[in-house]
């Protein structure tokens, strides 16, 4: 099954650092973690402390517990809600959670969902799933049935077309 420390440092390295940008729509971000759309984030409180500080923002890669948080936020937000730790590709379950980070869960799911659904050859390798943006018992087990014949990159290729 695959490792959201993984799909994590895969991801991360992408979201960047502390921005304060008032234009952005999101207002003051940290590692993809918006203000204005998270404002309850236990990671701002860390941050709030660390404004003070003469190496600010410099700093903030440098605190455990905000990078703790940080890595939290993602596997609940993100990982539980793709379930990642019970897809059967390391792969695909990137793919899904990237997707997830940027999209949303329910357009990244859906994405995956629908590519497993156009590569089922007429329903012959599982039933057809429900294309709800949920990763259920049925989207799982439709990804394993169709891993058994066929590599995660054409799922994953299809899924990143639409």
């Amino acid at each position: 099954m695959a490792d959201f420390a993984r799909a994590f440092r895969k991801t991360i390295r992408f979201e960047g650092g502390y921005v304060n940008d008032p234009d952005d729509p999101g207002g003051e971000t940290y590692r993809g973690i918006a203000r204005r759309h998270h404002p309850g984030w236990e990671g701002w409180t860390v941050i709030d402390a660390a404004k003070n500080s003469p190496d600010f923002p410099g700093c903030l890669d440098h605190r455990k517990a905000l990078q703790e948080a940080v890595r939290l936020f993602y596997r609940q937000q993100y990982w539980d809600r793709i379930r990642g730790n019970s897809i059967a590709s390391q792969e695909v379950a990137d793919e899904v959670f990237e997707a997830g980070v940027n999209l949303g869960v329910t357009r990244a799911v859906t994405f995956l969902q629908t590519a497993l659904n156009v590569l089922n050859r007429g329903q012959t390798l599982y039933t057809d799933v429900v294309e709800d943006g949920v990763c259920g018992p049925d989207t799982l087990a439709a990804l394993e049935a169709y891993l058994q014949t066929e590599p995660p990159e054409l799922v994953i290729t299809v899924a990143n077309i639409l």
